[in-house]
């Protein structure tokens, strides 16, 4: 079961694709922070018919008052400790520790429209995501395989003796076969997933430094890490990511609510809001301060793409303990199919619980020899938060059969429902059996339905209350 940090924070789990809408391009003009947009076309003027009449009203209004002048100053920060998560033993025994350089704070905090040399320092910690993801889809003639790509962005925020560490949000990898990231220079790598949770929408992908030249490495810079928790409503926000998967673009914003309560299907938890624009491929990129410090993770699916002017990031504060624990777990590269473990269960989604409800066991499978039950709820594999189904079958994709994993099940006793850690040795595939996906019908029994799911079909209605997604088991 996870601590108290993640219980706060539910979110869904999906790839974020970044939809090809139509492109804008933003060019600087002048001095400052004017941009102005091309190839986007004047609205037309509205024609009335009849008499034209003009009112005009003028209205002035003066207030005047002593005392302090309108300095603004941002809040104190606190330096991430993720840069010097890398420690390597010399041969005399001495600890030496190496660390790419960081992003320096800006002095001062005062309110300016001019972020250029805030972007421009903090830019090399910035990544862009590209996903290469292959979805069962269920058809008439049955399930099929959907290949897609989706985009995103994310942040360095350390290195250990081996790799580059990189924060992002868990929907930008969900379910990815490949990943590959950009960095700000242009420079291209492949990356590897290190941990995600996806009760907090969090993940953490990891470059191999091998693959990166010493002139490449030296380009980049490790993000410096803020204090969200002394944020004030009002102060001004950068945001930097991968919009419309387009490359790196900044936005500028306030802090338009801090504590920001969102309940829905797909979202739970707390955020800060902002106006600073958040579009599909900003997800997993930095929401900075003035000073260039990272107060929040930015996620375009918390306020929809219909929301103009409203965007939410995930608190630094409440993010930090969480990228912590995944920055420090095995990296992790898919298996084949045809060495993937197998538990030998069936499972559902859940309606209104977190986790994998076990809908049925297979005799003498790796699953019953462990004592998985059916009624169970898987809530976690090896320590990796399990909201659904679908975060089950990704995980797994990691291993190898004959592998031997923990599996965290909450199991009704008497009232009330207690954890149970079980030990699993993943089985092979039974030779010819194959995933299968059925959705049942929406057929409301008791009237509780929602249907407010951003455009996907919400399968209801079975006896026992559960969203059921069974599939051949895995």
């Amino acid at each position: 079961m996870g601590n108290s940090e993640e219980n706060r924070y539910h979110f869904e789990n999906h790839s974020e694709a970044a939809p090809r809408q139509e492109r804008v391009e933003w060019h600087h003009t002048g001095d400052g922070n004017d941009f102005t947009p091309r190839d986007r076309k004047p609205a037309k003027e509205k024609k009335h018919i009849g008499r034209k009449i003009l009112t005009v009203a003028a209205v002035a209004a003066l207030c005047c008052g002593s005392g302090a002048g309108g300095a603004f100053y941002a809040s104190r920060y606190l330096v991430s400790k993720y840069p010097t998560v890398n420690t390597s033993v010399s041969s005399s025994g001495d600890a030496v520790v190496e660390k790419l350089s960081t992003t320096k704070a800006q002095e001062g905090g005062r309110i300016s429209t001019d972020v250029t040399s805030v972007a421009s320092n903090v830019m090399p910690a910035i990544v862009a995501i590209n996903a290469d993801v292959t979805e069962k889809v269920q058809t008439f003639m049955g399930t099929m395989e959907q290949k897609g790509t989706g985009s995103g962005s994310g942040i360095i925020v350390g290195k250990n003796e081996k790799e580059l560490l990189i924060a992002t949000n868990n929907h930008v990898v969900d379910n990815a076969d490949k990943l590959q990231v950009v960095f700000n220079d242009g420079t291209k790598a492949a990356a590897n997933l290190k941990g995600t949770d996806a009760k907090m929408d969090l993940a953490v992908i990891a470059v191999s430094i091998a693959d990166l030249k010493q002139g490449e490495l030296s380009n980049l810079k490790v993000a410096t890490l803020g204090d969200s928790d002394k944020l004030s409503v009002g102060e001004p926000t950068i945001a930097i990511g991968n919009a419309l998967g387009y490359g790196q673009s900044v936005t500028t914003g306030v802090v338009s609510a801090l504590n920001r309560e969102i309940k829905s299907d797909e979202v739970k938890g707390t955020f800060i809001q902002t106006d600073a624009a958040i579009n599909p491929g900003n997800s997993g990129g930095a929401l900075l301060n003035s000073k260039g410090e990272v107060i929040g993770i930015n996620s375009s699916k918390i306020g929809g793409e219909a929301v103009d002017g409203v965007g939410f990031a995930i608190p630094i504060d409440a993010a930090r303990p969480i990228l912590d624990k995944l920055m420090n777990q095995e990296t992790k590269i898919k298996v084949a199919d045809a060495d993937k473990g197998y538990l030998g269960i069936t499972v559902m989604t859940p309606q209104g619980v977190e986790g994998a409800y076990v809908e049925s066991v297979e005799q003498n499978g790796a699953a019953q020899k462990a004592g998985i039950q059916a009624g169970d709820i898987i809530t976690a594999l090896n320590g990796q938060s399990v909201s659904k189904r679908e975060d089950l079958t990704n995980q797994l994709s990691y291993y190898k059969a004959g592998t031997e994993v923990t599996v965290t099940v909450l199991r009704r006793e008497s009232t009330t429902y207690g954890p149970k850690d079980l030990k699993v040795t993943l089985e092979k595939k039974p030779q010819g059996l194959q995933d299968q996906t059925q959705q049942s019908s929406d057929n409301d029994q008791n009237g509780n339905q929602d249907q407010n799911s951003q455009g996907e079909s919400e399968e209801n209605g079975n006896q026992n209350g559960w969203n059921m997604f069974p599939f051949g088991g895995f």
